[in-house]
């Protein structure tokens, strides 16, 4: 009964923060905004998670508590929502988008909580649903968010928003710690903040994932939406747009660990993700029509799905139990920094060089992350028990333990 309950709460606290997505940048154009504020506000998101992350992560393995950081979580959802209909002045969509950033940053209580629900040897499978489950309320919040602005107004998705964080936050109420998350030999200590923060593998999985959702927010959580207004988009070809980027993007993160992985394994999975997602970004300035956007936006969903959820198991896979919550944290903290200078840098290129700018900004990207994996590949044949190293067989393994999902 408590997984159901925390689906329906991840479901909600999802589909709230991205129902107003696909519709944002063009929100924001329609009201008179340049293309560098709408950067701005786009990056804030990403700029409040560097911020905050970390030190949530931390806080949530001292007091060994995650729930009171599920229901904030609730909370600021609806309050950012809200935020966005005050009129008038540029500072309510940048409070909007910031506040949704500290949403955005208590997913690290959230990852954890959930996996407490399962024994130690399932945390592949944890995380295998509760990407699932991210990916099913992101793909709802964004289908839904066309046909509301379509059939009713710019400002609907907004409210809908706010009304499904308030759902999302009276069920919250009913959520149960399974355990204590910490105890007297477990509690967080800097010394052990010391360890995570030099462990190889996360610093390496964050610096690819810091370049993978620059990537992210410059297109379908950024850009893109814009791009397809210029050619015509309205709201159903937004929704449609949306659809294309995220099924193939469910399907990616579903079958990658369990599929892919063991057969290419880990470096070679994200290096044909990195690949695909920076050939499809750096097409989309030459995209004639809506069908070839459509194109290109699947096969991008279908890259990006390849390396996101395998970079999120990555991220715990050489941390113990008592550390995950610090270690997700920095995780998550990092990769917001993608999220932050992304969209920032882009929407400065699109104002000075114009909307395609951006995209190339991003195939950029892309192909720096290629190097890193290709770099980090000459120095590891030598290290036969390394994680990155392990042959098809244990991979298979090790995917099902770390993985399970997308991030």
């Amino acid at each position: 009964m408590q997984r159901l309950l925390f689906t329906l709460v991840t479901l909600l606290y999802w589909t709230s923060m991205y129902i107003y997505v696909p519709t944002l940048s063009p929100y924001l154009k329609n009201a008179g905004y340049s293309l560098q504020f709408i950067g701005i506000v786009l990056g804030s998101y990403g700029f409040v998670q560097m911020l905050i992350r970390f030190p949530l992560g931390i806080a949530s393995d001292r007091l060994g508590r995650r729930k009171p950081f599920i229901l904030l979580g609730m909370l600021t959802a609806a309050g950012s929502c809200l935020l966005f209909l005050i009129p008038d002045s540029w500072v309510w969509p940048l409070a909007g988008r910031v506040v949704a950033g500290i949403c955005a940053s208590t997913w690290v209580t959230f990852t954890v909580m959930y996996a407490s629900y399962f024994g130690s040897g399932s945390t592949g499978k944890a995380m295998g649903n509760i990407s699932l489950m991210t990916v099913g309320g992101q793909m709802l919040g964004m289908l839904l968010s066309g046909a509301l602005a379509d059939r009713l107004n710019g400002t609907a998705p907004f409210l809908m928003g706010a009304l499904a964080a308030a759902c999302g936050l009276l069920l919250a109420f009913g959520l149960k710690e399974q355990a204590p998350a910490q105890t007297k030999q477990s509690a967080m200590s800097f010394s052990r903040i010391k360890e995570v923060v030099s462990n190889t593998t996360l610093l390496r999985v964050s610096l690819l994932s810091i370049l993978a959702h620059g990537i992210l927010f410059i297109t379908m959580f950024g850009f893109t939406p814009l791009k397809a207004t210029e050619l015509g988009a309205n709201g159903a070809q937004l929704t449609l747009l949306v659809f294309s980027f995220m099924l193939p993007h469910a399907a990616a993160s579903f079958g990658s660990a369990a599929w892919i992985v063991p057969r290419l394994g880990y470096r070679r999975t994200l290096l044909a993700g990195f690949i695909l997602s920076g050939i499809c970004t750096g097409l989309m300035p030459f995209m004639p029509s809506m069908t070839w956007l459509y194109v290109t936006q699947a096969l991008n969903g279908l890259g990006q799905g390849l390396h996101l959820p395998l970079l999120l198991g990555l991220a715990i896979a050489d941390v113990d139990n008592a550390n995950r919550a610090t270690a997700m944290g920095m995780y998550q903290a990092l990769y917001a920094i993608g999220m932050f200078s992304g969209p920032f840098l882009a929407g400065w290129l699109n104002e000075t060089w114009g909307l395609d700018s951006g995209f190339a900004f991003g195939a950029i990207l892309a192909a720096g992350a290629a190097i890193l994996l290709w770099s980090w590949a000459a120095s590891d044949r030598q290290r036969a028990g390394d994680l990155w190293s392990r042959n098809s067989g244990n991979h298979s393994k090790a995917a099902k333990q770390t993985t399970g999902g997308r991030d």
